[in-house]
């Protein structure tokens, strides 16, 4: 029994796969079980920020598994203690507050309690088209049917309203909101920037209302869309920020992050994770966080990117198939006129691999240090792909 056969077996088949074995992976690049190369524009779901295999976080994962790989939040630890530090000195105040647990979903979890806890109000609004998780608090915040309709009822007390209206989150604003949830680019929903002005009118909305704002970046923070926080591309703060994906640069990682105020609400042992904020994970963050200041990643993600989306804008817009093409720094994606299936393995073949987003849209999230010949590799890829079409 082959490894494709092993997996199919036993693993619940319960999302969709791709007939790949890999096996390795370096910066940009992963290679599978017979050898081949592929661009990797799937990054681990948009994890790999610093790349596969970066030389100076194998070390640290490497020394810090000798000394001490668990701790639970009942004692202090130097790696969650620096962690701590790091973010409070990266994040605008008055974020300075951290709680870590171990995934986008759980972090959303964490946020949605944080607010009904401080506001002691009950509705949350989310928005339609935007996606924060499966777990049944974040699956409540997620819009898309398909997600939730096999397991309502959900959570009560969420609503959504259309991404970027304003007057239709007025509308829905009532006494009993304690929190508005928002991504600042649509990542699941097709990567969708927030329209100019409209975060900014949120948290006008937000501060008159006394409703906390949640930014989820679990898929746009550190660096994804060009600022080290999507949200600062608008110049506004949230109350509670959610990151996870790259953060620890693969090891599980979630972080909740919000004012000293907001989470002195939170009584003793009214939330806790058991491998939240764990020296091992602590430590791979602390490593992804100094090699995104040292290599300038987040300025390497502003200009490979716009150099990205203009290759993607000369060869490939014009394709009858592509309906269109948007992006924020390396966050990317190619709206087509089909479906999409056919397309990603096609490339696969070629030596590529992409993300999706629905049934139409490619997305990509390489690593923010792939470089231009990489890019240009990319862009051969997917016209020969798509022209076929």
């Amino acid at each position: 029994m082959n490894l494709i056969e092993l997996e199919n077996k036993y693993l619940p088949a319960i999302f969709p796969k791709r007939p790949v074995i890999l096996v390795k992976g370096k910066g940009s690049k992963v290679w599978d079980i017979e050898g081949k190369e592929y661009i990797d524009c799937v990054g681990g779901n948009g994890v790999c920020l610093i790349g596969h295999s970066h030389p100076k976080l194998v070390e640290k994962i490497q020394k810090q598994v000798e000394q001490l790989i668990i701790c639970p939040y009942l004692f202090y630890n130097e790696p969650r203690a620096k962690l701590l530090e790091k973010l409070a000195q990266l994040t605008p105040k008055p974020l300075e507050k951290t709680f870590f647990s171990n995934s986008g979903a759980e972090a959303v979890e964490c946020a949605l309690k944080l607010a009904r806890k401080y506001t002691g109000k009950k509705e949350i609004i989310a928005m339609k088209r935007g996606f924060h998780g499966r777990t049944f608090g974040a699956l409540s915040a997620t819009w898309n049917p398909k997600y939730r309709k096999e397991f309502e009822p959900l959570v009560p007390g969420f609503m959504h309203v259309p991404f970027g209206d304003i007057e239709s989150i007025k509308k829905a604003v009532s006494d009993k909101t304690a929190a508005i949830i928002t991504e600042a680019v649509q990542g699941e929903g097709g990567v969708i920037p927030a329209p100019n002005g409209f975060l900014a009118d949120l948290r006008d909305l937000c501060d008159k209302k006394g409703i906390l704002l949640i930014i989820d970046e679990v898929q746009t923070g550190l660096g994804r869309t060009g600022e080290l926080f999507a949200f600062q591309h608008w110049k506004i703060v949230p109350d509670i920020l959610c990151l996870a994906k790259g953060i620890a640069g693969g090891i599980p990682l979630g972080a909740t992050i919000a004012s000293a105020e907001i989470f002195n609400s939170m009584k003793s042992g009214e939330h806790y994770s058991t491998f939240g904020g764990n020296p091992l994970a602590c430590a791979a963050a602390n490593t992804v966080l100094t090699i995104i200041q040292e290599e300038n990643l987040v300025a390497k993600s502003k200009k490979m990117g716009s150099y990205f989306l203009k290759r993607l804008q000369e060869e490939i817009k014009e394709l009858q198939i592509v309906r269109e093409i948007r992006g924020l720094g390396l966050m990317l994606a190619i709206d087509l006129r089909l479906k999409h299936k056919v397309f990603v393995l096609n490339a696969v073949e070629k030596g590529l691999l992409l993300l999706t987003s629905g049934s139409t849209t490619l997305r990509m999230l390489p690593p923010l240090n792939i470089s231009q010949e990489e890019i240009d590799q990319v862009i051969d890829i997917l016209k020969e792909v798509l022209a076929k079409s």
